[in-house]
């Protein structure tokens, strides 16, 4: 039975989604945790209170994560409010889709710099405290698109790619410091991130997956609240993909 009592964790963009999700995941099997937003301060204050509502601890945090400045003041009040930190979830992601021939250059930049160095700036400063405790869990929300890639998400593609690349080498950076980092891959989950998708191409995503249905928020953050555990122990620079066995499909 996964317990993280005792523990805290910062969950970036986790006023919804998939995000949500792992918050309230993570505080119902007992850590303290940061529940991160930048648009929705009410979201974010209803998930905090949900959490409370359940016995649990949780405070709300806005920072843009793509800001350096930001990221740092994240991590600090997780600090300031608990003392420690013991998991990072780097879930906040974006999209800006449309084919490779229409996409503006600032289409590709905020993508990236929110998606990929959003991650590297908040892993950047988690892993001074985790490296003075010896102990840290560092789970990063990556997807089947930057797995086999998408049409229409050479950004979204490339910025999820990146993820894997980063979780790979920063594992073996900070393996030996008793920190494991690992990635999540979900396939096609219905979220307001999901929502503008058309019809045709959920059709097609369902059709190679095995399973024949979308996953849930819900068995995402199952899949975190995993790797967050003391049962993941010995699992490090991984990718899981939470897909419904569509990879094993295309690759």
């Amino acid at each position: 039975m996964i317990d993280l009592t005792g523990r805290v964790a910062v969950v970036t963009g986790s006023s919804r989604g998939i995000g949500r999700a792992v918050a309230l995941k993570l505080a119902g099997v007992g850590a303290k945790v940061v529940v991160n937003y930048y648009h929705s301060e009410d979201a974010a204050d209803g998930v905090v209170k949900k959490i409370r509502t359940e016995g649990g601890e949780a405070i709300a945090v806005h920072a843009d994560v793509k800001e350096a400045d930001q990221a740092k003041e994240l991590i600090d009040s997780a600090l300031d409010a608990y003392a420690r930190l013991d998991i990072l979830v780097n879930n906040v992601g974006i999209t800006r889709d449309t084919l490779l021939m229409r996409m503006k250059e600032d289409d590709w930049d905020i993508v990236i710099d929110t998606n990929l160095k959003g991650t590297f700036n908040c892993t950047k400063v988690a892993q001074r405290p985790m490296i003075r405790q010896r102990y840290g869990r560092i789970i990063n929300i990556t997807s089947v698109s930057g797995i086999a890639g998408q049409a229409g998400q050479a950004n979204y593609s490339a910025s999820k790619a990146g993820i894997i690349g980063f979780t790979k080498a920063v594992a073996r950076e900070l393996g030996v410091r008793n920190i494991t980092v690992n990635a999540v891959a979900p396939g096609y989950v219905p979220t307001d991130q999901t929502a503008d998708l058309p019809q045709d191409l959920i059709d097609h995503i369902l059709e190679l997956t095995p399973l024949k249905r979308p996953g849930t928020a819900e068995e995402i953050a199952n899949a975190v609240a995993f790797l967050a555990s003391e049962e993941a122990s010995y699992v490090s620079g991984q990718v899981l993909a939470v897909d419904g066995g569509m990879m094993a499909m295309m690759l």
